[in-house]
């Protein structure tokens, strides 16, 4: 851990942090947040996969639906138009559209094995995204001139790290570099997530072996065959089950490598004099 107190935090004129845990709970809140006040730099990680890495996987899958319609086929084919994503810090919907969903086809399902395939991509861009960070943290403060880093990581983290592991070589690279913070929520935050998601389900991502071990589980349970399962039914089903399996997992990367905030002090955190006071009481109490 880069701070050895809360004193250390605090005295720092070029604060880097990174916060984690499930979508939902406040990692792009307080990073918006911390970008708006002029001084930190906002290193997206999802954003980068989307932009740098998968960007021109996202944008051939536009225009392979685009194909499909044979206006919009003859006008590609003649250079006549353009294609491309408009993804944000805030709306990752291209990086999801692209992931997609697998199942029944007339549903808006992929095939699993194309499914697969792109959980894969997404796991190596992951992988790629967060050992830029170093990268960006020189960038932000050499081109930019910001003091200041805050790191805002996908929810699939600890999907592409093994925090029980000592010498894994993406949570040492990180750790030498940032602070890792957890931001952890309660039961009542889980039980919202869930019944949002079930609202409207979206693609995630997950360990190629887990969605494997997932979709075998699910096919078991409900029988039929793979390309009649309905995508929005898994997804929610597979998604419950990736909330049980994440909460250990981040809970080691806390404990063995960063400090825990809750999501309800994230939530207070609209200043970055209130980010900087939520941080130094989280340091006090993991140093005691």
């Amino acid at each position: 851990m880069i701070y050895t107190s809360a004193q250390a935090w605090r005295n720092d004129p070029q604060k880097r942090a990174l916060v984690f845990g499930m979508s939902g709970l406040g990692k792009t809140h307080v990073s918006n947040m911390l970008r708006a006040s002029g001084d930190w730099f906002h290193y997206s990680i999802d954003y980068r996969i989307g932009t740098r890495y998968l960007g021109e996987q996202i944008v051939d899958n536009l225009k392979r639906e685009a194909m499909k319609n044979p206006f919009l086929g003859d006008m590609l084919k003649t250079d006549s138009i353009r294609l491309g994503s408009n993804i944000s810090f805030d709306n990752l919907e291209p990086l999801a559209a692209y992931l997609g969903k697998p199942g029944d086809p007339a549903k808006g399902g992929i095939e699993i094995g194309e499914y697969m395939r792109r959980q894969v991509l997404h796991e190596r861009a992951e992988v790629s995204a967060l050992l830029d960070t170093k990268h960006f943290i020189d960038r932000s403060h050499e081109l930019y001139q910001y003091d200041n880093f805050i790191c805002d990581s996908g929810g699939s983290i600890c999907e592409a790290v093994d925090p029980e592991n000592a010498d894994d070589p993406i949570l040492n690279a990180l750790s030498q570099n940032l602070l890792l913070v957890w931001i952890k929520g309660s039961e009542k935050h889980f039980g919202e997530l869930v019944k949002r998601f079930d609202r409207s389900p979206k693609p995630m991502c997950y360990r190629s072996g887990f969605m494997a071990q997932l979709w075998e589980d699910y096919l078991a349970e409900n029988g039929g065959a793979p390309n009649q399962v309905d995508p929005d039914v898994f997804v929610r089903w597979a998604y419950a089950q990736a909330l049980a399996q994440r909460q250990p997992r981040y809970a080691a990367m806390a404990q063995n490598w960063g400090i825990t905030v809750s999501a309800q002090d994230v939530a207070k955190a609209t200043t970055p004099a209130s980010f900087d006071d939520m941080i130094a009481s989280a340091l006090e109490k993991h140093h005691a």
